[in-house]
């Protein structure tokens, strides 16, 4: 049995310039794929990408943050770093999923929300905010898939779902290694040792019943045979929709409540 890979190994593999991105996935997941664009507020982000797509028959909406692989790439997508009108865009299609019955599929692999003074200036916190509301309570499935980073509100603001999976090596955080270390230590130096304390991996975010799924990648990462890879991804995405059918939506919505409700461990200090 191979040894179990640190955080920070993990880390490495999840920045792996050939690691497979949304845009390598959707071919070789869905048969069929119509990109959607805008929020209809202000415009349109490329680092959120959104539209229906169709697996095996079945029709879905799909959002996911972009990652590049060249500079070009990291450009346009803005380092997967979305603005508010992303997760503007993000709630349009949702509750266009919603209005058609429409089982919704977030992939997530961004480093955080961009923290810019212009995303500030049009509503950042309110956008993640809305999203994390409005899912709560979506009248649709929603299955989110953490491929590989998924730091902070910038990632929870599409992790609000029936069902959490993480690839094998994706991490998953309230905040990035190197801000813990920049905080706690003032040093972001020492990022490495944040990223093996944090309990950010697969395993650790199973074990907290903050994700239910792990989908194991090929040996040395996902980018080693990205054509397995999407062939584990499609699998399991048309068996959790098929599951999701089997349950009337106010079941669901209780599950999904229940679910989050459970999360986390806390005490009741005692009045005297």
């Amino acid at each position: 049995m191979s040894k179990k890979k640190t955080a920070w190994e993990r880390m490495l593999l999840v920045r792996e310039k050939e690691r497979p991105t949304i845009r390598d996935y959707i071919p070789l997941v869905f048969d069929e794929f119509w990109e959607m664009h805008g929020d209809r507020f202000y415009g349109d982000d490329g680092a959120v990408l959104g539209g229906i797509a169709v697996l095996d028959g079945i029709p879905v909406t799909v959002i996911a943050q972009v990652k590049g692989r060249s500079l070009e790439e990291n450009k346009q997508s803005n380092f997967a770093m979305p603005h508010p009108e992303g997760y503007r865009k993000a709630l349009r299609l949702m509750k266009q999923a919603e209005k058609f019955h429409r089982p919704v599929v977030c992939f997530i692999d961004t480093p955080g929300a961009f923290c810019g003074v212009e995303a500030e200036e049009r509503g950042q916190g309110e956008a993640i905010a809305r999203n994390l509301f409005e899912m709560m309570e979506l009248r649709t499935p929603i299955l989110s898939i953490v491929l590989g980073e998924g730091g902070s509100g910038g990632a929870l603001a599409l992790g609000v779902a029936d069902r959490v999976a993480m690839l094998e090596n994706a991490l998953y955080s309230v905040i990035s290694p190197r801000g813990f270390a920049s905080i706690l230590w003032k040093d972001a130096s020492r990022e490495q040792e944040a990223a093996d304390i944090m309990r950010i991996t697969a395993e650790d975010l199973v074990g907290f019943g903050v994700a239910e799924d792990i989908i194991l990648e090929p040996a040395g990462g996902a980018h080693r045979d990205p054509e397995k890879m999407a062939a584990s991804l499609r699998k399991y995405v048309k068996e959790t929709i098929l599951k999701f059918a089997e349950f009337p939506i106010e079941k669901l919505l209780e599950s999904r409540y229940d679910r989050f409700r459970k999360i986390g461990e806390f005490t009741t200090a005692q009045s005297d």
